[in-house]
């Protein structure tokens, strides 16, 4: 895992401000590591594209030891908050849209994944830094502002929980892959929610036959803790038809994107850069 934890600033939020109950689509708040530059404030809302009257929240490094202490060593969350984001509320039933910039280790489904399990909805979030981070301390941050912003409470336990499942992802991610990872869980939940299991060894049983289903092969410790996760899940008053409908929606958009003209064009500049790559490689040895 990089040591680049302790960059990490969206981890959680010290509000000083009012929670407001009467969100509109289009409601933003950008969230801000406090130990930002001046310099890289102005780069990071720039990117963001945001108004200069925006509301803000300042993240600090305390706050994240809070969340990701359990599990992250301290070390690795280090002293230092940087990483920001952008929240916007969308249409009920729109689903997570979720974009990354400079974060290395989570990948965008990872956040849906982890978001939706925190039953964090309908909303648009653009997670960045100046520079590249691992990008583990981002789910909270963005889940207090969402509870700024909708005036909507999460329980405290459903937060921690979804902090422990996008690390969860995340180290797995290592072993097999970010999207076998992703689609392990996603499935994993899809199975919970339509058999309900009542015990540890019955959500075991499934957590086994989803990675068979998926030629995916876990070690026994990666299977305990995978089941372990889910078992502390089904005792938390969780929403399984909106969480699977959130990471449904959230694959919707994708595929819309990828066949949309802009999508297209966009790939195709990805196809581009690399070829352009190739070529250069290929005059080397001519």
């Amino acid at each position: 895992m990089r040591k680049l934890m302790g960059l990490l600033g969206v981890a959680v939020l010290s509000f000083g401000t009012a929670v407001s109950a009467d969100s509109t689509p289009g409601d933003t708040m950008v969230t801000l590591g406090e130990n930002l530059t001046p310099a890289q404030k102005e780069k990071v809302l720039e990117e963001m594209n945001v108004p200069a009257d925006v509301q803000t929240i300042t993240v600090s490094n305390a706050e994240e030891h809070k969340y990701l202490g359990e599990y992250i060593p301290k070390a690795q969350i280090g002293t230092k908050a940087i990483s920001s984001s952008k929240i916007t509320t969308t249409e009920s039933g729109s689903g997570l849209n979720v974009e990354t910039q400079n974060i290395s280790w989570v990948s965008k489904e990872m956040y849906t994944n982890a978001l939706s399990t925190a039953s964090v909805k309908d909303a648009d979030i653009f997670i960045t830094a100046p520079f590249e981070v691992s990008g583990t301390a981002a789910l909270t941050g963005i889940i207090k502002a969402y509870e700024t912003t909708t005036g909507e409470k999460i329980p405290e336990e459903q937060k921690q929980v979804a902090n422990e499942e996008m690390v969860t992802t995340a180290k797995l991610g290592e072993d097999i892959g970010q999207e076998d990872a992703t689609q392990l869980i996603e499935r994993i939940k899809e199975e919970v929610a339509a058999q309900n299991p009542q015990t540890l060894q019955e959500i075991k049983v499934i957590v086994n036959n989803i990675s068979n289903e998926l030629n995916i092969t876990l070690t026994d410790a990666q299977t305990d803790q995978l089941a372990g996760l889910f078992n502390k899940m089904k005792d938390l008053n969780i929403n399984w038809d909106q969480v699977n409908s959130q990471i449904d929606k959230a694959k919707e958009q994708w595929d819309s994107f990828k066949n949309s003209e802009e999508g297209q064009g966009f790939l195709q500049s990805i196809i581009d850069f690399l070829q352009s790559i190739v070529d250069s490689l290929a005059g080397l040895f001519k």
